[in-house]
């Protein structure tokens, strides 16, 4: 069963698309961030860290 609030009835986008929108914008977000050679903020699922992760590979873990 799909719910649809009135946001969704008035724009027509339903949860799912703009779900997929917003990853795909984070996703371009991060590739040009990475080309102008800026870090990419991440969080690491094994040892439950926020980093940041530079164009060249190396991650810096936050509070270090």
């Amino acid at each position: 069963m799909t719910i649809v609030n009135e946001l969704d009835s008035t724009c027509g986008i339903s949860d799912e698309e703009l779900t997929l929108r917003f990853k795909e914008s984070i996703r371009i977000d991060n590739e040009i961030r990475r080309i102008k050679g800026l870090p990419v903020a991440g969080y690491d699922d094994e040892t439950q860290r926020a980093y940041l992760e530079y164009p060249d590979g190396r991650r810096e873990y936050i509070g270090e």
